[in-house]
C-alpha cells in the first residue's frame, strides 16, 4: 500500500512539474520590424492573428485583407505579419525593404516583426508554440505556405489555424472576433 501511495506521489508531482512548466503564449517575445522586441504578454486581453507573410507571393494581395481585419477589430484584435523567406524565396528583402513595400503598397499599419525561419530546425520559438501542440495544447500544425494564420483568444490560448487560401476577412476567422 505504501509503494502506490509513494508511486501516486511522484506520479502527481511529475504531473504538476510538468503542467507548471508549460510555456505560455505570453511568455514569448519577438524582435519588431524596426529590431524592438515586441512581448507577447503585451497582448492580454486581446485576440492575437499571426501571419508569415511575403512581398513576392501570389497570396500578396492579403495585406490589403489583413490591414482591413487590423483596421475593423483593432479594439480586440492585434494583427502581427510575420516575414518568412522559406517559400519559395518569396520574402528576400531587408527589414527596411519589407516595411517600405508594406507601408507603400499596402499602407499596413499592423505589426511587423523581423524576417524569422517559421519552419524546421531553425524555427522560432514563437513558430514552435503555435505548431506544437505539446506547447499549445490544442493542435500539431506545419507552416505550408507563406500567409498562413494563426488566431490566438483573449486569454491566450491557441484557437485555430488557416492556410493560405483562407482570406483574412472570411467568417473562418471573424467569428471569433464578433
Amino acid at each position: 500500500m505504501n509503494l502506490i501511495k509513494s508511486f501516486l506521489l511522484i506520479f502527481i508531482t511529475i504531473i504538476t512539474n510538468t503542467m507548471n512548466s508549460q510555456t505560455s503564449i505570453y511568455d514569448l517575445s519577438i524582435t519588431g520590424i524596426d529590431g524592438k522586441e515586441i512581448k507577447i504578454s503585451d497582448f492580454k486581453n486581446k485576440n492575437i492573428l499571426f501571419v508569415n507573410v511575403a512581398s513576392k507571393c501570389g497570396f500578396t494581395g492579403q495585406y490589403e485583407g489583413l490591414q482591413k481585419l487590423h483596421e475593423k477589430y483593432k479594439s480586440n484584435l492585434v494583427v502581427i505579419g510575420v516575414p518568412s523567406n522559406e517559400f519559395g524565396g518569396q520574402e528576400p528583402g531587408t527589414s527596411e525593404q519589407i516595411a517600405t513595400f508594406c507601408s507603400d503598397k499596402y499602407d499596413v499599419s499592423f505589426i511587423m516583426t523581423e524576417k524569422v525561419k517559421v519552419k524546421g530546425s531553425e524555427q522560432h520559438p514563437l513558430y514552435k508554440w503555435l505548431t506544437n501542440k505539446d506547447l499549445n495544447m490544442v493542435s500539431n500544425s506545419s507552416v505550408k505556405w507563406n500567409f498562413q494564420k494563426y488566431l490566438i483568444n483573449e486569454n491566450g490560448e491557441f484557437v485555430n489555424y488557416w492556410y493560405s487560401f483562407t482570406k483574412p476577412l472570411s467568417e473562418k476567422i471573424t467569428k471569433y472576433l464578433k
